[in-house]
């Protein structure tokens, strides 16, 4: 049986093993496939009967070039990269991971708020550059610096991740205000669950963790910005096209959203002329809250449960 990774250098850079795979068959690594070119993709798959991918796209036409395929894994938990009506049609399998990195994505939320408020980087390279030794003083900061205790944050999305978030927050010291598209069951006792506009009027963070679907695309924008409090903290490290972009620069650059701390943006990789990257008190990371040893190291796990799941005729997580 013939396995192919088609794009893994993502999940493993080279600290994990694909030894889990290989157990079940020959298989071949790619650490990055073109996802522009359509026949390479079909070319490396070739005969397989299993692939594993996290990007690069499985389309209809690649469904049709390579019938001996009977397995797709998707390394994440979005899936839309795989044309799934096409593979059910032909037969094969689909699965993803869901939440692997539940504790990771949230912990990373806070870490651009932390970033936010103390600008702990940008201190410590000041230090470096002798701007606290010229200061003559016992300390020294250039930016404000922010407490998060008593400060209330709005959690748009509250899923595994967003409860995770949440309990940080608290943690903190922080209010919780919860909102999402369906009803919250099973509330904390220190979150509240409120209406999307009563979030946007009361809350001074407010926090992304919602699937992106074509009713939300774009709904932080100039309109809903101007419902929120003056001086907002915005976060990001959900899907990007829920942000219209030129619209939170403009808020950023006029103050009206204080900072924003984004690790998506709606074209990825970044492109150089994105509004964001030059707006004021922005932080961009290049989508990494998922991707701790630890995390890529389960869902690792749970891609190879998936497919040895699937060989003994007890498929799970199929999408």
């Amino acid at each position: 049986m013939k396995i192919v990774v088609l794009d893994g250098h993502t999940e493993n850079p080279g600290d994990l093993s694909w030894e889990g795979f290989s157990r079940q068959g020959d298989l071949t690594v790619y650490d990055l496939t073109d996802p522009r070119d359509e026949s390479l993709i079909q070319a490396r798959i070739g005969d397989a009967e299993i692939i594993l991918v996290n990007k690069t796209p499985i389309s209809a036409a690649t469904v049709a070039a390579c019938p001996q395929l009977r397995y797709v894994g998707v390394l994440a938990t979005g899936y839309d990269v795989v044309d799934v009506k096409a593979a059910r049609a032909g037969g094969i399998t689909v699965t993803n991971i869901p939440a692997y990195g539940t504790e990771t994505v949230a912990q990373f939320a806070m870490a651009l708020l932390l970033e936010i408020c103390n600008r702990v980087g940008h201190h410590a390279e000041a230090v470096k550059q002798g701007r606290w030794a010229e200061a003559g003083e016992f300390c020294f900061w250039d930016y404000p610096l922010m407490e998060l205790a008593g400060k209330t944050m709005g959690i748009i999305g509250y899923g595994r991740i967003g409860r995770s978030t949440g309990k940080l927050a608290h943690a903190f010291g922080m209010e919780v205000l919860a909102c999402d598209a369906f009803p919250v069951k099973d509330l904390e006792e220190y979150a509240r669950a409120v209406s999307l506009e009563k979030l946007y009027a009361e809350a001074d963070v407010i926090a992304l963790h919602c699937n992106l679907t074509p009713e939300n695309r774009g709904m932080i924008n100039k309109d809903s910005i101007s419902r929120m409090k003056n001086g907002v903290i915005i976060l990001n490290n959900s899907r990007g096209p829920l942000i219209n972009e030129p619209d939170l620069a403009a808020a950023l650059n006029s103050g009206k959203v204080y900072a924003a701390g984004l690790d998506v943006v709606t074209v990825e990789p970044v492109r150089p002329d994105n509004p964001l990257l030059a707006a004021k008190n922005c932080i961009i990371t290049p989508h990494i809250s998922w991707a701790t040893k630890e995390s890529r190291q389960r869902l690792m796990d749970i891609a190879v449960r998936n497919l040895e799941r699937c060989l003994s005729g007890q498929p799970e997580n199929t999408v």
